[in-house]
């Protein structure tokens, strides 16, 4: 009896994409090394750039002066004077401006260092460098941290679905309000109190400008683009794979039956069974899981495309088991 053809639909067709995506994101290609890497810089340079911030404050701003302060306070309250916990600083490198008629005057240029998850890339997304971050971790937890990409800044495609991710990502990450007896141990509220220096002054962050010479504005500098990598590689791998999905996309409209898509993945070397279009099935999530997707990852030599295949098809049996 010859065997019938599985027919594909709309959402078995989504099913069979999601899995071809999951793959692709966490291959280990170019884009996603580079993201990796970013991130790993980020964390290298971040404890250096602190201890210089706080050399430059307390040479400013001697502990001694923040002592007096405080002992003021204690006794006078805010009369005494004004402390605030900072982990947000604003510096500037005199310069001398020249103007069409060769007259000097004296300019400066300003650097923001601010240590907070909330931190802003220019040009970027308020939020985009915690989207990047975290990139991973919202993954494994069913959220997408490339919405805000997917609108390739056109802001008129925003939509409910769109705004939704956003919540979700945002409450998840600790920047909107939750009731959750842990809202405290949220990443942004972590960020927001670690790292802190205490200054003379209020809380507005703009209102101190500390002076600094060239070569330590180019070192502050050298942050500055560590933050700015994490979220450019962050779009870099989001786009490798669009372009992948969008051909792939296209090209799975015009199959109509499932062995049609397993001849296709078994060409690119990605594990593609029948459960993936079961409701109930797991399969994706447990094939790409971060716990299984380590042993493919942490393998010091690199896996041909057969051991890659028989890997995840054992993954894919446990979980149908």
């Amino acid at each position: 009896m010859k065997e019938r053809r599985l027919t594909l639909n709309a959402e078995k067709r989504k099913a069979i994409a999601d899995v071809f995506q999951s793959h692709w994101e966490r291959e280990q290609n170019p884009m996603r090394q580079k993201h990796i890497e970013a991130i790993q810089n980020y964390d290298a340079i971040r404890p250096k750039t602190l201890e210089l911030v706080n050399n430059i404050v307390r040479k400013h701003q001697p502990q001694e002066h923040v002592d007096t302060i405080r002992e003021m306070t204690n006794l006078y309250g805010r009369s005494g004077g004004e402390l605030h916990n900072d982990n947000c600083f604003y510096f500037q490198k005199p310069t001398i401006e020249v103007d069409e008629d060769g007259d000097e005057s004296d300019s400066h240029e300003e650097i923001h260092i601010d240590f907070t998850l909330d931190t802003f890339v220019e040009g970027h997304n308020r939020k985009a460098f915690a989207y990047s971050y975290y990139r991973d971790e919202l993954k494994s937890k069913g959220l997408d941290p490339d919405f805000d990409l997917k609108l390739n800044n056109d802001r008129t495609k925003r939509n409910p679905r769109y705004y939704e991710a956003e919540s979700q990502v945002r409450k998840y990450l600790g920047f909107e309000s939750s009731n959750d007896a842990n809202k405290g141990s949220t990443h942004a509220n972590v960020w927001d109190n670690a790292d802190k220096i205490w200054v003379i002054g209020s809380s507005y962050c703009h209102s101190r400008q500390f002076k600094v010479d060239d070569t330590t504005y180019k070192v502050l500098q050298l942050f500055k683009i560590a933050q700015a990598q994490v979220v450019k590689t962050h779009e870099q791998l989001f786009h490798y794979v669009e372009n992948k999905m969008q051909k792939l996309r296209l090209g799975l409209k015009s199959y109509k039956y499932f062995d049609q898509a397993k001849a296709l993945a078994d060409k690119l070397g990605i594990p593609l069974n029948e459960s993936v279009l079961n409701e109930s099935s797991s399969m994706a999530l447990s094939v790409y899981s971060p716990e299984n997707l380590a042993s493919l990852l942490e393998d010091k030599e690199v896996l041909t495309r057969e051991q890659k295949i028989a890997f995840a098809r054992k993954q894919m049996q446990q979980s149908v088991n």
